[in-house]
């Protein structure tokens, strides 16, 4: 039973349906991946006891006949999800203990359309990061190693999910993406991570990092695969005052291969010095791909791009300064003692924040504090309107937007850690997407000359996830993306 693992969502689906085999036999098969792939570190807490439970229950519902949509598939949960009465970190030592008496939004539909919960995956400290290696339980390791055999990031913030997810330790895994944490970690392990448009999914009951920013989705094999578990995340939810009301859509429906006539917009600001030939060289394929299919390439301009990747970073550090505020050591979590409470807050936060987060946090107090709002703040606010202008006009020229997703490959553990400018530029591709809270979407499309995995991103109009989806499994066609990882972290088992 061990090739049950290999199976799509949608061949599990189908295999689940058929009867050829039970959601038991398909969880206890990850279940059995999941320890041989510790050297991966890609999880945080694992629940097998908890996931053959709820395989159980999915295997009697489908006897029932009254399977959900997910029924009996096996999932990686980010630790940024709270779930209830199981362990909830966001990689950090502030969290120790958390164990939340409630569910999140996002994870309670995965539920009710009867997924299974194999475990948390970690992620950089509160999603801050984008190689996995702030997590205070240690950095992950990407999958996918050079053609000579050396280790790489898996990106972040979501590196867990994406490494469990390449590594087959879990049929797709929850993201969340607050300037490219689905789309970069998805483009450096070989998989199909969608952002959806700000609003899609609920936020609540997830840890915050950039509430204007954060939006939850998936990072899955296929492009049907994510379809398939974004149309269960998706909806509306009282609890979130940013969540949209309107009908999700049965997304997989959306992928019938046909683009003929789409309007695909190629911006001219995204072709920046420095970029590698082979990521403009994918690129390019990409483009040709398109033309291939019938769709019509658009020369577009947006011009305000060169703006995003500071005003991301002046927005984000400003939203998660306050938004921590909350970790004081009173409440939940680590809590160290000092002589006052002053003295309290001081050694539990000083202990239970890492380096990055602490650097976001004195950032984004000084870009809020008196003197310095309007300069810095509210001066970032007025260049995201004309960010999101941009998109706005590109839009009424075109019906997708075509780019790479990062401007490298997965790179080797350390190598960005000690220059912080350097780790943020991983997202000058993603951040402008984020900023304008529209849907992109990374499709793996090819390798590097190291043998690592590239993606091409593609940016649709607010709510249109489909015209993304469907142009995604264009790429996705056409690349014919087979690659594997090598299963080196078995012999480390």
């Amino acid at each position: 039973m061990s090739n049950l693992t290999d199976l799509t969502i949608a061949a599990a689906l189908s295999g689940l349906e058929k009867g050829e085999f039970t959601a038991r036999e398909l969880t206890q098969a990850y279940v059995t991946e999941v320890e041989k792939g510790r050297a991966l570190n890609a999880y945080t807490t694992e629940t097998p006891e908890k996931a053959l439970e709820m395989a159980d229950a999915a295997d009697a519902a489908r006897r029932a006949g009254t399977a959900g949509p997910l029924s009996g598939i096996p999932l990686a949960i980010k630790d940024l999800f709270c779930t209830k009465d199981v362990l909830t970190t966001a990689s950090s030592h502030i969290l120790d203990g958390f164990k939340p008496p409630y569910e999140s939004s996002v994870t309670a539909n995965l539920w009710r359309d009867g997924a299974v919960m194999l475990g948390k995956v970690s992620l950089d400290e509160f999603a801050m990061g984008s190689s996995n290696e702030t997590s205070f339980y240690g950095p992950v390791e990407n999958p996918w190693r050079t053609t000579d055999g050396k280790s790489r990031v898996p990106g972040g913030s979501s590196g867990g999910s994406a490494a469990a997810v390449a590594a087959h330790l879990a049929a797709a895994a929850t993201g969340t993406d607050t300037g490219g944490s689905i789309r970069q970690p998805a483009s450096f392990c070989g998989l199909a991570g969608i952002k959806p448009t700000y609003g899609r999914c609920s936020r609540w009951g997830i840890i915050a990092f950039a509430s204007s920013l954060d939006q939850a989705g998936p990072i899955a094999r296929t492009v049907e695969d994510a379809a398939i578990m974004l149309r269960s995340m998706a909806g509306y939810d009282p609890k979130d005052s940013t969540s949209i009301d309107t009908p999700v859509p049965d997304y997989a429906r959306a992928l019938t291969g046909d683009i003929r006539g789409l309007r695909i917009g190629i911006p001219r600001e995204y072709r920046m010095d420095g970029t590698p030939p082979e990521i403009l060289d994918l690129w390019d394929r990409g483009i040709q791909w398109m033309k291939d299919a019938g769709a019509q390439i658009v020369d577009i301009s947006l011009p305000h791009t060169k703006y995003a990747l500071a005003t991301y970073y002046i927005v984000a550090p400003a939203e998660a300064s306050s938004n921590l505020a909350r970790y004081d050591g009173v409440r939940y979590g680590l809590r160290e003692q000092g002589g006052s409470l002053n003295q309290m807050y001081e050694n539990t936060r000083g202990a239970g924040f890492g380096h990055e987060v602490q650097r976001r946090i004195l950032i984004g107090t000084y870009v809020l504090s008196a003197g310095y709002y309007d300069a810095y703040y509210l001066k970032a606010q007025k260049v995201r309107t004309l960010i999101a202008q941009d998109f706005e006009q590109a839009f009424g020229k075109v019906d997708a937007i075509l780019t790479p997703t990062a401007p490298c490959s997965a790179f080797s553990p350390g190598e960005k850690s000690a220059d912080p400018i350097s780790m943020y530029l991983n997202d000058v591709f993603t951040v402008p997407a984020s900023l304008a809270g529209i849907p992109g979407m990374s499709v793996p499309a090819g390798v590097c000359g190291q043998g690592l995995p590239l993606g091409l991103q593609i940016l649709g109009r607010p709510f249109e996830e489909e015209t993304v989806l469907k142009v995604g499994h264009v790429i996705e066609q056409a690349a014919a993306f087979a690659g594997r990882p090598t299963a080196w972290w078995k012999e480390a088992a």
